[in-house]
């Protein structure tokens, strides 16, 4: 465990700036119409009165070039926001990186579903303008740490802010784990896989093998089996601070996965650990913003309503 690791807290204790000055833009390049929308939204920036850079490859991949490029490590020394547009899966390929160096966010959202990305791309012209000057409501998403440890030996690290999921791959049959919590066994099973989620993670794939939605003020963990053997073998929440060990009992071809970064093949006797990681993702929302008017929207939650 991460005895320096703090459970999230909802409202940040950092102060809000007067304004912000030097705002990083980065974007889903592979999406279609992206040059026009991202070129649209620098030149909105830069005429708020803010020192404007592109993300290194999103400048690359749309040919922008009337902006300065900076990598990701960059942006984390030089800038003091960071506007992602794009969806929930570009956030958290940002997010991880920026995590450290506690650069708060914005997410545009140029994808379809967005719990994280939660200002219309079409929106942006009303709703920006107030937060740039430092009318915004902060939060803090905790992340999880991973490590794969194999024969004493750490072979595999990295940071997820949706979860880490460890499932039999492409192998057929099912795949056996041992559980353990803070060093105290809690189970066997035979399942598909696992996922342990983050509260952000939750509305993820965790919901859709039947664990609960976690506001993102809880502080916990989802831990929840796909497909399991034993229909007992029920999603649990656990504390925020605990450390999860997943061992690889059998199952051939096995396979991990923390948020986008995968590791393939792994093998008996192997041990994914999770627990807090020491930073967590800054997220900046319009005020007055609700998690309930999310998952309303994002789930559809008012269909069938008088």
């Amino acid at each position: 465990m991460n005895p320096s690791a703090s459970a999230p807290k909802n409202a940040s204790p950092l102060a809000h700036p007067n304004r912000f000055h030097h705002v990083a833009l980065i974007g889903k390049f592979q999406a279609a119409d992206t040059l026009q929308d991202l070129h649209g939204l620098a030149l909105f920036l830069s005429g708020q009165g803010l020192e404007v850079s592109i993300e290194r490859e999103t400048a690359r991949n749309t040919g922008i070039t009337d902006f300065a490029s900076v990598d990701v490590d960059d942006i984390g020394k030089q800038c003091d926001l960071a506007v992602v547009v794009g969806g929930d899966g570009t956030m958290l390929g940002v997010g991880r990186r920026l995590a450290k160096y506690g650069v708060p966010m914005i997410g545009v959202n140029q994808g379809r579903v967005g719990f994280i990305t939660d200002i219309a791309l079409e929106d942006y012209r009303e709703v920006l303008p107030p937060m740039l000057q430092g009318g915004y409501d902060q939060e803090l998403r905790g992340m999880m740490q991973a490590q794969v440890w194999r024969d004493a030996e750490c072979v595999f690290e990295a940071s997820a802010l949706n979860d880490v999921v460890v499932n039999r791959g492409s192998a057929s049959g099912m795949i056996e784990l041992r559980i353990e919590v803070n060093d105290h066994f809690v189970a066997n099973q035979r399942a598909d896989g696992l996922i342990i989620a983050s509260p952000t993670g939750s509305t993820a794939y965790a919901m859709s093998a039947g664990g609960p939605i976690v506001h993102p003020s809880v502080a916990g963990w989802v831990v929840a089996p796909i497909a399991p053997h034993t229909l007992s073998n029920r999603p649990i929440v656990l504390p925020f601070e605990c450390e999860v060990v997943v061992e690889i009992v059998r199952g051939l071809g096995a396979t991990a996965n923390f948020d986008m970064q995968s590791l393939t093949s792994l093998q008996k006797g192997d041990r994914i650990k999770v627990y807090a990681a020491e930073h967590g993702l800054r997220l900046l929302h319009p005020v007055g913003w609700s998690y309930f008017d999310t998952l309303r929207k994002k789930l559809h939650w008012n269909e069938g309503a008088a």
